[in-house]
């Protein structure tokens, strides 16, 4: 077997394994804190908020404020999930890098 027959047989093992566990994928939840923990957002695998926790004692601050903690919340969340993402993918590939792949976010 060449090493060409190899690597499509790996990408197609690959496959199967990315389908098979597509689900779990999904299922990857995700915090992301800002203001000291005052503001934390949940998301799920597919990158949407499932759970939003404001803290009482913030909700005196201006309104710009609040709105620049929800985001600042929601990237760390994002960037905390892209890592999540990342770290079971390469365990679906074992370590096999993919050029050019790039999980959808």
């Amino acid at each position: 077997m060449n090493d060409f027959s190899k690597i499509l047989s790996k990408a197609k093992e690959i496959e199967a394994n990315m389908k098979k566990n597509q689900e779990k994928i999904k299922k990857i939840v995700a915090d992301g804190v800002a203001g000291g923990d005052k503001v934390k957002i949940t998301i799920n695998g597919e990158g949407e908020i499932i759970n939003i926790f404001i803290s009482p004692e913030i909700m005196t601050e201006p309104k710009e404020i609040l709105e620049d903690l929800i985001i600042a919340a929601h990237k760390n969340a994002k960037d905390s999930l892209k890592q999540k993402t990342s770290d079971e993918i390469s365990k679906l590939t074992e370590g096999l890098g993919i050029p050019g792949f790039k999980w959808p976010m």
